[in-house]
């Protein structure tokens, strides 16, 4: 089966990308780590089976390694100003494919090919909670349906439970829960899931102890 892998990325930009790691971290640092980030989510996006990945991005790329990773998949700009606008006008832009599509972002590096496609199945639906109360994927069968998520209130504790109501939709599966990189706490907890990454190198060349 062959649907959208759509990732929501911001360009990796000092000062304006997990600023909520800051401090600890400096704001290159946390810029290091959102690229990380970034690089582990597109690659293991590029691996699984059957996906299309389609980024849609927000701001420009000045990193070299980000720039060939991106030149590996279709590129979108964001539209919009509210997040949740920005959500449905990327799926509303991917809906020319005619493919069902699962959308997550560049928070959860610790996302696996096998993981993507397993989450990829689903009839009419899929929604992954997120540790926090949010949410980190989304599938749906038809990408029109996100027009929902304008109304939608972001980055709050039930945003996962108001987006699940806002689908109105009978068959909805839900996916595994993750924690996203929010804090400096979930980003040790998720490099400690996934030692080997670019992001586990990238939080630990910052010389942050995760607490």
């Amino acid at each position: 089966m062959r649907f959208c892998l759509l990732v929501m990325a911001k360009s990796p930009v000092p000062g304006q990308v997990k600023t909520r790691l800051c401090p600890p971290l400096s704001p290159e640092q946390a810029a290091d780590v959102a690229a990380a980030a970034l690089l582990d989510t597109l690659g293991a996006a590029l691996e699984t089976p059957g996906a299309v990945p389609v980024v849609a991005l927000a701001g420009v790329v000045r990193r070299e390694d980000v720039r060939t990773a991106l030149a590996q998949c279709v590129v979108i700009p964001q539209r919009g100003e509210a997040f949740g606008d920005r959500l449905a006008n990327a799926h509303a832009d991917i809906a020319r494919f005619r493919m069902p599509v699962l959308q997550i972002g560049m928070d959860t590096p610790q996302v696996t090919p096998s993981l993507l496609q397993a989450c990829a199945e689903f009839d009419e639906a899929a929604l992954g909670m997120a540790a926090d109360g949010g949410w980190w994927a989304l599938g749906l069968r038809d990408p029109l349906r996100a027009d929902a998520l304008r109304d939608v209130p972001m980055s709050r504790s039930d945003t996962g439970a108001l987006t699940l109501e806002a689908l109105r939709l009978r068959d909805v599966r839900m996916l595994p829960v993750l924690s996203d990189v929010d804090t400096i706490a979930d980003a040790g907890a998720v490099a400690a899931h996934v030692p080997d990454s670019r992001f586990a190198a990238a939080l630990a060349s910052a010389a942050v102890v995760a607490r």
